[in-house]
């Protein structure tokens, strides 16, 4: 099994393609778009290097997965799935993300049975890619329907657990938990063997170091700052609560929510051709 990284900088978001060299089977995984929120201007850039790096190693993408509703970038799935084929893939819980953001947006269309995605997969469960299975592992907490997947001896955790010198994910979202996240970590994915390969969404490069997305669990559970082996759920909670009030909102937040629940299809346009991304106002 490889794993071939991309780094979409302007959103500090790592994609992975998985593949089997033998084979040529392949999976993508939390793919982004290039989107200019002050112009509202959108591109593929970013994506069509992956399907270069598809094409050029003649591999056959059967899945193209997310870990969650990412809100701090918005999803290039459709493109990628238009391109090269293979299906959508997320946690059954993003119906519980769909609920919520409905309303919020008014978003009176908007299916919330997870019908924009191919597969809805549920805790425990595996798939098969040619050659390839996944796991998923729910690791609620950053938000209700996050989602670890397995394969072979990797897990990719996208906003969950970080590298071993940055932490884990914000749990301020809606129906975020900080005590969720610390189950989901401390209790599932730091019972995996040491070694266990961990492969992470997000890389702010903390101190400026250079860019840094593969670690194991056993570096986790001696070395993250946020959640050690060792750390109580209680402490654990109430740094987690503390760090996140302090954060702003990130800048990508509304028109990514309002793209990646949807499987990362913009709204129809309406009479006038253009299609419409909303911003909720509220009084502070």
């Amino acid at each position: 099994m490889k794993i071939q990284e991309f780094y979409h900088g302007a959103t500090f978001t790592l994609t992975y393609a998985v593949y089997d060299e033998g084979t040529k089977d392949a999976v993508i995984i939390d793919p982004a778009m290039d989107y200019n929120p002050n112009s509202g201007q959108f591109s593929h850039g970013y994506s069509d290097k992956i399907i270069n790096f598809i094409k050029s190693n003649e591999l056959k993408v059967h899945y193209v997965f997310e870990t969650h509703a990412h809100a701090d970038h918005l999803t290039d799935s459709a493109y990628l799935k238009s391109a090269l084929g293979g299906k959508t893939v997320i946690g059954e819980d993003i119906k519980k993300v769909q609920e919520v953001f409905k309303d919020l947006f008014n978003m009176k269309d908007l299916q919330t049975d997870g019908s924009q995605f191919d597969v809805l997969m549920k805790d425990g469960e595996t798939i098969k890619a040619g050659s390839l299975e996944i796991k998923a592992i729910n690791t609620p907490g950053h938000t209700p329907a996050c989602v670890t997947y397995q394969i072979n001896d990797a897990i990719f955790t996208g906003d969950a657990l970080f590298m071993e010198d940055m932490g884990t994910g914000r749990c301020d979202f809606p129906k975020g938990s900080a005590d969720d996240l610390y189950v989901s970590i401390h209790d599932r994915l730091y019972n995996l063997p040491d070694e266990t390969r961990v492969f992470v969404g997000h890389d702010y490069q903390p101190g400026g170091r250079e860019l840094k997305f593969e670690t194991t669990i056993g570096k986790s559970k001696k070395l993250n700052p946020q959640l050690k082996a060792e750390t109580s759920r209680e402490d654990f909670v109430k740094y987690r609560t503390t760090r996140d009030s302090e954060l702003d909102a990130p800048k990508l937040l509304l028109p990514s929510i309002q793209v990646n629940i949807n499987a990362g299809h913009f709204p129809e346009a309406e009479d006038n051709g253009m299609a419409y991304l909303k911003i909720p106002l509220r009084a502070k």
